[in-house]
């Protein structure tokens, strides 16, 4: 993984997409061993830290901008494609039933928010692109797994009735938020008054997802909506227990566990290629399967792209007069969003799920050729649709649509009234101070000087405002070589032995945390 990741960085392709593509290339590698995992460990393992993730890193606020589109795409797509791909899949596959053809749809309905982000990155496309496709994936997941369970059920079962399923879909929902919500009250309670160490706070964040969905599950309800609430709630009132100590190493722990989870089922998905051509052979071509997989990719990337243009039209169609808190977006960003439905981590993750046998000892009906069109949906939408995604992004050439305010200017105002609070705040608290010693003075005159630096750059022209930015960038690169110079100068006290080491390197740590700060701005 660590070296496909270097390598997809040095040739510039996203790295989900390199690591499907080695993964591939290592299973055909003589004597290669098969890779297998036990179905009923896949969900376990892998769906809560990664659901957990998805939920914690959401911007509320953009989220809440952007609701309308999310929620339809999240909920609207996940059911359409699954009824699109039951019907269908039942006409072109011999002996394929309704429930394993909406099987066969919940698994590959959710596109995967971390392919389609790599692949965006570094790209210049619109904020509410990134917004919709990592709101949506974090609701679809859970709404194609809900399809995935029913499913299941009908086909271990043998009998579905949609009064009962919709009563238990309901019960099911609401009870795994309402246990998704308690479980992160009690954690939040838990380490707002006691926990105040990293060494604690930082396992239980990874511990969190795990107790969720296991609960939730062991009470026969979503597990994965009681993830994503629990998830949502806790990162909402993070800044109540975190301090910087801990939230610096919350962030990197989960960046970490997260590249890894996601970086093992993107190559998994490569390697897991021989052991479903093998069970396919039994019943199907290869030929077959390639045929039926080709067919239904192209059938989701086609249904996926009208359901893009449906949910941004029809609403406004159908109420003219409604004034809408999205502006229209035009006929190219539809297409754009549409085009970034890459699969991924829950599709491969869901298919491995399948049982292995039904609960009467049979096998169950059509699991490799499932496994197999799961495998040829990812690769053609994770390798074609994102290798042409930036091609596209770039022939449409999609400008921002909605009002917004640069990040540079947005960090400018805030230190701006940062600077006048902070001011009134010593004249309030520490006049006393500030004329006694010159050391506390100094303190508010580098915040008057900020203060005047920024008035200084507002009163410009217009044509001269982009010297805000100009200024920070020079700024920044200043500070930054002159903190390498003061690393520089540590390690050469570190080898004069002159001083104590742990002094040293607590030094260099602070210097650490200042350029951390330094490059977020």
């Amino acid at each position: 993984m660590a070296i496909l990741f270097v390598l997809s960085q040095r040739i510039k392709i996203s790295y989900p997409i390199f690591l499907v593509i080695g993964g591939l290339v290592i299973s055909f590698i003589p004597a290669m061993p098969n890779i297998s995992i036990d179905p009923e460990l896949v969900f376990l393992i892998f769906l809560p830290p990664l659901l957990f993730e998805a939920a914690w890193h959401t911007s509320w606020n953009r989220f809440l901008r952007w609701n309308r589109s999310i929620f339809l795409m999240g909920f609207g797509l996940v059911f359409f494609t699954s009824l699109g791909i039951a019907y269908f899949s039942v006409n072109i596959i011999p002996g394929f039933t309704l429930a394993l053809g909406f099987l066969l749809g919940g698994i590959i309905s959710p596109p995967d928010a971390v392919a389609a982000s790599s692949v965006l990155k570094g790209l210049n496309i619109p904020k509410r692109v990134i917004t919709i496709l990592e709101g949506e994936s974090l609701v679809n997941d859970a709404a194609s797994l809900t399809v995935f369970r029913f499913a299941l059920m009908a086909i271990i079962t043998g009998q579905f009735v949609f009064r009962e399923a919709a009563v238990n879909f309901t019960v099911l929902a609401v009870m795994g938020v309402f246990v998704g919500l308690v479980i992160a009250h009690i954690l939040y309670l838990i380490l707002k008054f006691w926990a105040k160490s990293s060494s604690i706070t930082t396992p239980m964040t990874l511990i969190a997802p795990y107790l969720m969905y296991i609960i939730a599950e062991e009470m026969e309800w979503s597990g994965v909506l009681a993830v994503v609430s629990g998830g949502l709630y806790l990162s909402s009132r993070s800044k109540d227990y975190l301090n910087y100590q801990t939230r610096m190493q919350v962030k990197e722990v989960w960046e970490t566990v997260g590249f890894l989870l996601n970086g093992f089922v993107f190559i998994l998905i490569g390697l897991e290629l021989p052991v479903i051509m093998d069970g396919l052979v039994d019943d199907y071509t290869p030929n077959d399967g390639i045929k039926y997989g080709l067919i239904i990719s192209g059938m989701i990337i086609v249904l996926r792209i009208v359901m893009v243009y449906l949910v941004e039209y029809i609403p406004r169609w159908l109420s003219p007069s409604i004034r809408f808190k999205e502006r229209a977006a035009g006929p190219k960003l539809p297409f754009i969003i549409g085009w970034a439905g890459m699969r991924g981590v829950v599709s491969l993750a869901s298919a491995l799920a399948i049982p292995l046998t039904l609960p009467d000892g049979t096998e169950f009906p059509h699991r490799n050729l499932i496994l197999f069109i799961t495998f040829v949906v990812i690769l053609v939408t994770l390798v074609f649709q994102g290798l042409t995604l930036p091609f596209f992004i770039k022939l449409l050439k999609v400008d921002e649509i909605d009002e917004y305010v640069p990040a540079e200017q947005q960090i400018e105002d805030i230190r701006y009234k940062m600077a006048q609070r902070n001011i009134a705040y010593l004249e309030e608290h520490y006049a006393n101070e500030m004329e006694k010693y010159d050391t506390i003075a100094r303190i508010k005159e580098q915040y008057q000087r900020s203060i005047a630096a920024t008035e200084r750059l507002r009163s410009q022209e217009d044509g001269q405002q982009s010297e805000v930015g100009v200024a920070r960038e020079l700024h920044k690169r200043i500070m930054l070589d002159l903190l390498e110079q003061r690393r520089l100068f540590l390690n050469e006290l570190e080898e004069q032995r002159k001083y104590d080491d742990f002094v040293i390197h607590d030094m260099v740590n602070n210097l650490d945390l200042e350029e951390a700060r330094l490059n977020k701005t």
